[in-house]
């Protein structure tokens, strides 16, 4: 085969081949298929195909073309597995999170489907790309030329089917800025890219935040300790809470646990756990936050630390994405051989609380614990909880989650909650009594990093793009208790709060909220952001 006519090839496959969750998305976005839709659906292949080959006969010569051909059928088969299984979009976020995925957790996304897909439209593709023998025009100069002409005449009748058509791509492109996340193999070079630039671009040194932070008055003479726990729940979205009105009762102890104060109306900052986590324990907020800025800045548990408490996390998950890497450190998360709270391939998020009592009892100073749990983190929902709490089903047993229906999926995933429900409730518990019988007063925030979507408008897992996230990645739950001694202390009024737990918030508040129910002043504290300061009293 000619060189340029490869191109011509191998840009229609790619285009073809690999873009089902595109053209699905591009036919609703453009009224549906039908003979007055075709022209432009035609335009559209044409469009894409003459990108595509301006891009490959940029670098048409014969060792570079065949490599990269090869590489980009095997990695866009692997996009558009996930895409078409997960109904996902690529962007720069997704990336990292694949990134920072630990192997446990990529492992459990792995299935025949999958490494048949790759095998199919990947490799064996791929074969036969390696073994097909490219014919160029013997002058190095003649093949300079005819690569240029090819990108130039390629960009030249794009150029002229974007004219012809603009009147309906305009609108099209405007509402529907999902169409870019969808187009493989361009939305993972991009993110790639984007991604790559942000890790090279990132500071060595870290800036120092909250370095005048000190306790305020409601610590002056105080003979009783403080513990504060932090949970930071996984991919638990709040429509699924009983106490968020869900029909199951998937809350069935934290709904009986006094003092409790559930806030029903949360926004996290991100969809995917490398996004989140750092940015609610960030000062930057979500419009401000991006991977470079938290990383190259201390954050909340950072600024405790300045003000004399001991702080330490305590992680069954994937890590702490850079939050806790000045604080103590704990990984619970590998499996013990003879521990009921573990089985062969992780551990319950029970384990947690495993060594909390002796915690509190032989802490000499003021602490702040963080718990990271493994929560309900997917596709494998029936893992994330030990066999007593199946109480909803029948569940979805395996990561292929195309071969379950959505009512089986979403009983594994409420099962994984009403275990969360457990955990949370034995935690206050443990400071409940640490309050009434060792003198300690204790209080436990908890709140998720994001949420998940379990097959509403095809879509599964999380990690979407915000700007077009829908409500089920975004919503998250966000909890407080508080024992009375703590509460007094720190002049926090329940009721008051209470009455403000149906405004909408977000991870924004976390920051400013954590200093100001521990009385914490410093200069990077914003009162209008904390959620208990118009509830706490002189």
């Amino acid at each position: 085969m000619s060189a340029p006519l490869f191109s011509v090839v191998a840009s229609s496959f790619l285009v073809l081949a690999y873009n089902q969750a595109f053209w699905q998305r591009f036919l609703m976005a453009t009224g549906g298929f039908s003979f007055g839709n075709l022209p432009l659906l035609v335009a559209t292949f044409a469009l894409l195909v003459l990108v595509f080959n301006a891009c490959l006969s940029l670098i048409n010569f014969k060792p570079v073309i065949k490599p990269v051909v090869m590489l980009l059928l095997v990695v866009t088969s692997a996009a558009a597995y996930f895409m078409n299984q997960y109904g996902v979009q690529i962007d720069k976020a997704m990336v990292q999170n694949v990134v920072e995925t630990d192997t446990r957790e990529a492992a459990e996304l792995l299935s025949a489907k999958m490494i048949a897909t790759i095998v199919l439209l990947g490799i064996l593709p791929a074969l036969l790309v390696s073994r097909l023998e490219l014919t160029y025009h013997s002058s190095k100069g003649r093949r300079l030329l005819i690569n240029a002409g090819m990108v130039a005449g390629s960009l030249a009748l794009a150029a002229g089917i974007l004219m012809l058509f603009f009147k309906s791509y305009a609108p099209t492109l405007r509402e529907h800025r999902e169409l870019r996340f969808l187009l493989t193999p361009t939305n993972y070079i991009q993110a790639v890219n984007g991604f790559v630039k942000q890790k090279l671009a990132r500071p060595t040194v870290v800036a120092p935040l909250g370095r005048d932070a000190a306790r305020g008055v409601t610590w002056a003479g105080q003979q009783r300790r403080t513990v504060t726990v932090l949970v930071v729940g996984e991919t638990a979205r709040a429509m699924n809470f009983s106490l968020n009105q869900y029909p199951r009762t998937t809350n069935p102890q934290l709904a009986q646990r006094a003092g409790l104060i559930n806030f029903s109306n949360v926004s996290s900052c991100g969809t995917a756990t490398a996004v989140s986590v750092p940015c609610v324990f960030s000062a930057l907020g979500r419009e401000n936050y991006s991977d470079g800025k938290a990383q190259s800045q201390e954050g909340v548990l950072d600024v405790l630390k300045h003000a004399g408490l001991d702080v330490v996390w305590i992680d069954n998950n994937s890590g702490c994405k850079g939050v806790c890497a000045r604080v103590g450190y704990e990984d619970i998360s590998q499996p013990v051989a003879g521990d009921p709270l573990c089985n062969t391939e992780e551990c319950f998020d029970e384990k947690l609380l495993q060594t909390l009592p002796e915690r509190i009892r032989n802490a000499k100073n003021d602490l702040v614990i963080v718990l990271h749990q493994k929560g309900s983190h997917g596709p494998a929902y029936w893992k994330r909880y030990p066999a007593a709490f199946a109480k909803f089903g029948p569940v979805c047993e395996t990561n292929d989650l195309e071969k379950c229906s959505r009512e089986q999926i979403t009983a594994a995933y409420d099962n994984t909650i009403l275990y969360t429900d457990y955990v949370l409730d034995k935690a206050i518990g443990l400071l409940a009594h640490a309050s009434a019988e060792a003198g300690v007063d204790t209080a436990l925030m908890y709140f998720s990093d994001h949420g998940e979507s379990l097959g509403e408008k095809n879509m599964y897992l999380h990690g979407a793009p915000y700007i077009i996230s829908p409500p089920e990645q975004r919503r998250v739950p966000f909890m407080l208790w508080m024992s009375d001694h703590y509460a007094d202390r720190f002049k926090i009024n329940r009721s008051c709060v209470t009455a403000r737990a149906g405004q909408p918030f977000s991870h924004d508040n976390v920051f400013h909220s954590v200093l100001g129910m521990l009385d914490i002043s410093t200069a990077v504290y914003n009162p209008a952001l904390d959620i208990f300061n118009a509830c706490t009293h002189g």
